[in-house]
């Protein structure tokens, strides 16, 4: 798990079968500090409704998103997991 803030939105004209109706975000993987980048943006499966500038746990859990997507193949790695409290 790790922490990330929703840096914007993808659109997929072209997209695996099991990402069908799967909201895509852009999330921009943090340190810590919650202020510095660690790494390069990433693409996550929305299963938290977020919104750009969100503050959110990311995993890369495969099974969750198996489970969820009801694939077996799917090729998404990184999701969503939480909604972290803007005051915390």
């Amino acid at each position: 798990m790790q922490l990330a803030r929703i840096i914007g939105t993808a659109t997929a004209t072209v997209k695996h079968r099991s990402l069908s109706g799967a909201r895509l975000l852009v999330v921009q993987p943090l340190l810590a500090d919650r202020a510095r980048a660690d790494g390069d943006p990433q693409l996550a499966i929305d299963l938290v409704h977020a919104a750009v500038g969100d503050l959110v746990v990311i995993t890369s859990d495969g099974r969750l998103l198996r489970d969820r997507l009801g694939s077996d193949t799917t090729p998404a790695r990184w999701s969503t997991i939480g909604l972290v409290d803007p005051a915390v």
